[in-house]
């Protein structure tokens, strides 16, 4: 029995899990939990690739340690990120956070000379400013001649990865959150990549989940205590596509069923065979993101738990409580009716979330909440109004309405989003499974491996 180390990084912390296929059971076993944070430093905000770099050989010296049969790993991430490296094979500067500031105004700067319907029809993608192409005029506007030094752009389970094998490439579901691929031919957008004046050569090979990125280079196979022979192994990298190949969709029920992939993002949509590249699904905020086996996840990017996860922060801050459960408890009791629009400016990155929910109720008229509880229940009760209202807008562009939501994620744990949610968009709601994201991780691994032909023959997760 083959044991695959599925190595999964989020936004607030990072963990490495080892999956084994038992029978018809895939098996897990969280070995090493780590946090992740942002540090600032002059004018940008940055991730710490080193520190998270040796967090994960720490994860990886405890699977060696606990088991000796290690056949691959895979690595998945948080979206649109991406580092340098140079023609000496060497990283060119922490990579920035898509939080980071630089980006703000250069939509609509350029969509001043660039039609956004024709745009949308080639790559498919709700357009961000914390998406890649931004990123990368930001940089160009910065330093266009050390962003032409570079020689690969890796997104960053791609740079992960290429520090673990020596070996670049860029994985098709990651990429596809840059708003540079085609979305039709799912390869880069060569033309666009022109037409923005980016340098063409940084984007390598496009590799799709289940291929072999390569091996671990001795050095790190020393160090970490594994064999050289480990594969590291593509797969869907952007962690929302690797939580959807996990989706327990009931057989027959898989075009009208959604999913909703809960956690600092809220991510709802559907699986579909075909981008949908109209006007319609443009206006409505969708984008079509690449998926594992070449489909599309057609969905909204929808700010989730970010602004319970920002309130809990300063609670604790303040000594006082952040235990969730005592917290959706209190939440069950309150009575507050306020809705909030969860993805208005003023919660993306304010100093403090309070003052904005309360500034943003007294500007809008509304009661504002004033105790952890009915910051909970306002919080819960707006994010399923919003999941309400991006199923209706799901119907019209789809043949056939939604019939069931399925909540995978962190976010599947909070019953009272899970009811409010089922309450509001009138279908049944299945909650789970929390591990998704690392169960898709896993399973692709032992299919490439081929100890599993599909994910159909895992009944269990244990």
């Amino acid at each position: 029995m083959s044991t695959f180390l599925a190595v999964d990084f989020g936004a607030g912390s990072g963990r490495v899990i080892a999956g084994k296929i038992e029978g018809n059971s895939l098996v897990l076993d969280e070995l090493y939990r780590f946090p992740n944070r942002q540090i600032r430093i002059g004018k940008h905000l940055y991730w710490d690739f080193p520190a998270l770099f040796g967090e994960m050989k720490e994860g990886l010296r405890r699977a060696a340690a606990k088991y000796d049969d290690v056949e691959s790993i895979g690595i998945d991430t948080w979206g649109v990120d991406y580092g340098l490296i140079d023609k000496a094979g060497n990283l060119m500067g922490n990579p920035i956070c898509y939080r980071d500031e630089s980006t703000y105004g250069l939509p609509e700067e350029l969509f001043s000379r660039m039609d956004p319907t024709t745009h949308y029809e080639e790559t498919g993608i709700q357009v961000m400013p914390i998406n890649t192409m931004f990123q990368l005029l930001a940089r160009k506007k910065e330093n266009e001649a050390w962003l032409n030094e570079a020689n690969h752009l890796l997104f960053m389970p791609d740079l992960f990865s290429y520090f673990l094998t020596g070996v670049p490439g860029n994985e098709y579901c990651i990429a596809s959150t840059s708003e540079l691929l085609d979305a039709r031919n799912r390869t880069w957008n060569r033309p666009l990549i022109q037409r923005l004046g980016l340098p063409n050569h940084i984007f390598g090979n496009i590799l799709n989940p289940g291929t072999i990125r390569g091996y671990l280079l001795s050095e790190v196979a020393a160090e970490v205590g594994l064999p050289a022979t480990v594969k590291v192994i593509a797969v869907g990298s952007h962690d929302t596509a690797s939580a959807v190949y996990a989706v327990p969709f009931a057989e027959g029920m898989e075009s009208t069923s959604a999913f909703l992939s809960s956690g600092t993002w809220s991510l709802l949509g559907v699986v579909l065979d075909s981008p949908i590249l109209t006007e319609e699904a443009r206006k409505a905020g969708f984008t079509n993101e690449g998926g594992v086996g070449g489909n599309i996840r057609f969905l909204q990017n929808i700010t989730g738990l970010w602004i319970l996860q920002c309130l809990v922060g300063q609670w604790g801050e303040r000594g006082w409580t952040t235990d969730y459960n005592i917290l959706v408890a209190e939440g069950e009791k309150a009575c507050i009716k306020t809705v909030i629009d969860v993805d208005a400016p003023e919660f993306q990155h304010p100093a403090d979330m309070e003052k904005a929910i309360t500034d943003y109720c007294i500007k809008h008229g509304m009661e504002a909440p004033t105790t952890q509880g009915e910051y909970m229940r306002c919080i819960t009760q707006s994010l399923a109004e919003r999941y309400r209202k991006g199923i209706e807008q799901l119907n019209t562009l789809l043949p056939t309405p939604i019939q069931r939501l399925h909540i995978i994620g962190g976010g599947c744990r909070n019953q009272l989003l899970n009811r409010l949610t089922e309450e509001a968009t009138g279908i049944p709601v299945s909650s789970g499974p929390v591990e998704a994201t690392a169960i898709g991780n896993l399973l692709v691994q032992a299919e490439a491996c081929g100890t599993i032909r599909n994910k159909k023959e895992i009944k269990n997760i244990i």
